[in-house]
């Protein structure tokens, strides 16, 4: 079966390092990501650009837009990328500029908003360059939702129901929420089902090695806890596979996600529904006939 992993990150960041290292047991290289496809069938994915200015920064306010994948590796060609903002310098003319140029690169398939990571909310009026933009080049808005991996963060703004007015203003932008908002999983289900312009991904739920991933697998209690809203929102067409790599290992992940998902699902899931949200990756796939 074909794989997109659509939320990895490729960035120069310390945090994911450290993790990689001491808890995923993961190789935070392109080549250790390349393997990783090799073994998983992954035949592509969206990174999250993300920067930070000194180590340990992010979320960084003196980041600037749009924040990229800067990871010191060559990056890969079937790796694709979500730009991040940071809203705090969004407001700079040439910030904007230099956005409105990197939408126009070939493997820039959408924007990243991290919700709850910088203190906004994403109905602020700060954000509405970047709706402008979406729309403009017919992009998706790709958000983070629930808790943030920085203990800087603020969760109201990443709490999914914070977020369900500007799905609604925005009908003509394709949204996708991370982390089906986790904690809030319920009502990111109640969300995917009165907003047909909003997707979710399933990335991020675990952190740490494949024994980890197994072991939570063999939790009822926690498996319980995505299988309630995923059997609740029934939204198959647009739940979207991601790992936030490299938080964990691929194999172990899709694992995980097969064990919640109904296996005449998978195809949907792991693969067709994230070129529903990226129009340009769909593009890139058929030009390569994969």
């Amino acid at each position: 079966m074909k794989i997109i992993d659509a939320h990895i990150h490729f960035s120069e960041i310390e945090s994911f390092y450290d993790t990689a290292e001491t808890l995923a047991s993961i190789d935070y290289s392109q080549k250790g990501l390349l393997d990783e496809f090799v073994r998983s069938g992954v035949v592509a994915a969206v990174g999250m650009g993300v920067t930070e200015t000194s180590a340990g920064g992010f979320p960084d306010t003196d980041a600037l837009n749009p924040m990229l994948l800067d990871l010191k590796d060559p990056m890969p060609d079937n790796l694709f990328t979500c730009v991040g903002i940071n809203p705090v310098t969004l407001h700079q003319e040439s910030q904007c500029k230099a956005l409105e140029e990197s939408l126009q690169w070939d493997h820039v398939v959408g924007i990243k908003l991290y919700a709850g990571y910088y203190h906004y909310n994403v109905g602020d009026a700060i954000y509405d360059p970047v709706y402008d933009l979406a729309r403009k080049y017919e992009l998706p808005i790709v958000i983070h939702g629930g808790l943030t991996y920085s203990d800087h963060g603020l969760l109201k703004y990443s709490h999914p129901l914070s977020m369900e007015e500007t799905f609604l203003k925005h009908r003509d932008i394709t949204f996708m929420l991370c982390h089906l908002g986790d904690p809030w999983v319920m009502d990111t289900a109640a969300l995917l089902e009165k907003n047909p312009n909003l997707y979710a991904d399933l990335s991020g739920w675990i952190v740490g090695d494949s024994s980890k991933v197994y072991r939570l697998m063999g939790e009822q209690t926690y498996v319980d806890h995505f299988k309630r809203a995923i059997v609740f929102a029934e939204k198959y067409d647009r739940l979207v596979f991601g790992t936030d790599w490299p938080l964990v290992p691929l194999d172990a992940y899709i694992a995980f996600i097969k064990n919640l998902i109904p296996e005449a699902q998978w195809e949907n899931v792991f693969y067709n529904n994230a070129l529903e949200v990226f129009p340009k990756l769909k593009s890139w796939i058929e030009s390569q006939s994969i």
